[in-house]
This record gives C-alpha cells, structure tokens and sequence, in this order.
C-alpha cells in the first residue's frame, strides 16, 4: 500500500535526475540568499554552476550544527521572515537551541511526507492514532499530528506526560496506532500493568517509534508487552522533523529514506570521505526542496549504513540501517568505542533482565571505568543472592565479550531508574566534570 505510488516507485534513473534538478534549484537559494553559504562556498573555491552531477556533491563543504548555532535565531533562513509560518527549535540543553523555520510549503511537504511514512507503517485511513510524542517546539508532536489528519486517521494529541491518563486513553478510545518515543512505550506497558491493564486489550496494533535510537532486542520486547507491531521512524528538525526515513511494515529491514526531497550519504565520521553502500558510518543529509532553511550537507552525527537494493515492498528509495548511536554519544572506555545501544542489546538478551539501563562512566587513578546499572525482574530481585551474583558475572561476561570492555555491573530494583516521558537519558559521564 502507498501513499503516492508514482513517487514511491520512482525508478532509480527517474529518481536521481529529479534528485539532482531539485540540487541545482536549491544551491542556486541559498548562494543568493544565504550568506553563510554564500561565503562557504567561495572559501571553497565552489559555484553552483560546479555542480553537474550527484557525484559532484561531496565536492561542497559539510553544514554542522554549530553553524546553526553560530548563525542564532534566523542566520540560515533562506526565506524572508514574512515567508516563514511556522518555527521550532531544538531543546538547546548542549548549547543554543538550533532554530528550523518552515515556510507554507514546507509545512506542505512536511505533511505530505508524514503521511506518506505513516502509510508505510501500515497505518490507513480507518486508523485511530494515539500521538504521545511532545507538541511545542519539539518537531515530533505536531509532525505527526499533520500526517495522521493528511491522511484522514482520526488523532489523539496526546502529548507527553500524564501516563495512567494516557492508558485510559487508549483505552476508551480504541486507539489503534501509537506513537511515541520507544523508552516511553515500555513505560507506558509498566504503568498499564500496575493499573491493572492487559494491553492485549486493548485494540493497538501498530507502534511507530523513534526519537532515540533503539535496538532488535527492545522492538521484540515492546512488540511482546504492548502487542503490537513496532515500526522504527527517524528524523531531526534541522532536516524537517519526523518522517524524514521509516520502515515499511512489509520488511522491516531498513528505513526508507525519501530521497525525492533528501539526498543521503554515508561518510567516515573522522575523515569526512564517503564510504561504500552497506559500511557503517556517519549519516550526511542535503535537503532539496525545503524553502525555510535549505542545508548543504548536514552532519546528522547519526551512525548508520545505507543499501539501494530493491526492497520487496515495491519502494525505490534508499534504506538506511537503524541508528546504531550517534558520532557525540559514542563514548571511550580505555580506547575502546563503545554505544549505549550495543550495551542495550546485549542487555536485551539476557532472560530475567528488564528493558531499563544506565550506564555511568567516571575516571579513577586515571583509568575509565563503566559502571552498568541495570533493572532486573521483580522475582529474581528477591532471589537468593547467590542467583544474583551469577547473573552479575554473566552480564559483565557478556559485555566483555562482545565489546572487549571491562565494567562493572549493578542489578537495581525494579523502577529504581528514572523513566522519561521523552528521550531516555542512558549515560552520565562524570568524566565530564572532572
């Protein structure tokens, strides 16, 4: 099922001259009406002109998010402010918030591509949608508010928050599809059941989750306790917001990423070189068709790998691997690189051992240390210690193992970390402050 089949199923040759038309357009914008760009490229010795073919894009100099910030609040506006109809901004907790700014346009294409990503996730128009991602400046509520009504689903603005409403919710209205981030779905299972709530109950049956990256391990953990099939969507607001790539709900073996509006590429989060399809590295994304603040470019720091294999749901369009972490979350314990959602899976896979972790990295005699906190079912908690203490040495095993770290592992009961009601905070680094 597609939500617009002619350019779902472009064909590759279609598909990547209507890539490099819109290219041409938008660097065009922005040299004349950007001044960041403008001076970017003639440091690099670049003209539009330059560029005559797809392969000519790696010649153009990256966009980083702290140009976003440097250029604070409308720098990178390409559009005049009475052009502009809607902003967002990003929560700013590392920094000055990164500020987006859509013209009608954009809202348009926005909307049409939430649309067309919530189809792919199995969602039609029959479908009741439970939105408990945040609204405000935070691009996912709003993102997949206007999708669901393009569609013409009935939503739930839901927001975050409020969880036992939330269960309530869900089960009054008959909610079909919920959407949230995936760390906010398990909560809302653990709070379903302590309100006495089988989510077998209820009518959901669709998941769309992302926000943050998640694992295999935590998609069968979610699918089993709110049953229900999890689908994983990717997006940021510097790029649009949500809908930028999802899983078809066919295969889920990758995130189809819209390639008529975004240009993908995979490149060597070190040295900036492209690396071949199907290697593992940092996601770069140049948009072609937004009006508001187009980006040449974009460091996304998100790691993942990219395939143009035809994929059996009929769709053209590239797939990239679910994020496996990010370029500035990647943490190094005694030189070894390691991501939370590595930790996650390994974690995911060890029986008796619930989906709720934190990891706590700190420095002592100038050595790192990694200290994995980690929730553990209510039944084993009050087991004999010595059970306990086995599956302590089996965890660390594990991570050790698999990753080649050594760390020191500490089973907690159950609900003593924090849960979120957004993105789940996974790491204190106390390196940090040292």
């Amino acid at each position: 099922m597609y939500y617009n089949e002619e350019f779902e199923t472009l064909p590759r040759p279609a598909l990547e001259a209507l890539q490099l038309k819109r290219l041409k357009g938008m660097l065009e914008r922005v040299c004349s009406g950007v001044p960041f760009y403008r001076e970017t490229f003639a440091r690099a010795g670049i003209v539009p002109a330059d560029v005559q073919s797809l392969a000519d894009l790696r010649r153009l100099p990256f966009t980083y998010k702290q140009n976003m910030r440097d250029s604070y609040p409308y720098g990178l506006f390409a559009a005049p402010m009475e052009e502009i109809v809607r902003i967002h901004a990003s929560s700013g907790t590392t920094g000055k918030p990164t500020v987006v700014g859509y013209t009608q346009k954009d809202i348009d294409t926005w909307t049409e591509l939430m649309a067309r990503s919530l189809v792919t996730a199995g969602v039609h128009r029959g479908d009741i949608i439970h939105n408990a991602y945040g609204y405000g400046l935070f691009t996912g509520g709003l993102g997949a508010h206007y999708g669901a009504e393009k569609l013409g689903a009935s939503v739930i603005p839901m927001s975050g928050g409020n969880t036992k409403r939330q269960i309530l919710i869900m089960k009054d209205f008959g909610s079909t599809v919920l959407t949230c981030t995936p760390s906010y779905s398990l909560y809302l299972g653990e709070a379903a059941r302590e309100e006495g709530v089988d989510f077998r109950s209820l009518k959901l049956r669709v998941g769309i989750f992302g926000a943050e990256p998640w694992s295999e391990s935590m998609r069968k953990e979610i699918e089993e306790k709110l049953n229900l099939s999890a689908v994983d969507i990717y997006g940021l607001s510097e790029i649009m917001g949500p809908g930028v790539a999802i899983e078809c709900i066919e295969a889920k073996c990758g995130l189809h990423i819209w390639e008529d509006h975004f240009i993908p590429e995979i490149i060597d989060p070190e040295t900036g070189e492209p690396l071949p399809e199907g290697e593992k590295g940092e996601l770069v994304i140049t948009t072609i068709t937004k009006e508001g603040i187009p980006l040449v470019r974009y460091r996304t720091r998100d790691i993942t790998s990219i395939t143009y294999e035809p994929c059996r749901c009929g769709r053209t369009h590239a797939r990239i691997a679910r994020m496996s972490g990010r370029s500035d979350d990647m943490l190094i314990i005694r030189g070894v690189n390691v991501f939370p959602s590595q930790i996650e899976s390994i974690l995911m896979d060890i029986e008796g051992v619930e989906p709720h972790y934190l990891l706590i990295v700190d420095r002592k005699d100038n050595l790192d240390i990694l200290e994995v906190q980690v929730e553990v079912d209510e039944r084993l908690f009050s087991d004999e210690v010595k059970h306990l203490q086995s599956l302590t040495q089996t965890i660390e095993k594990a991570i050790k193992d698999l990753l080649g770290v050594t760390c020191k592992v500490r089973l907690v009961e159950p609900r003593t970390i924090v849960r979120s009601e957004g993105k789940a905070k996974r790491v204190i680094d106390k390196r940090e402050r040292n």
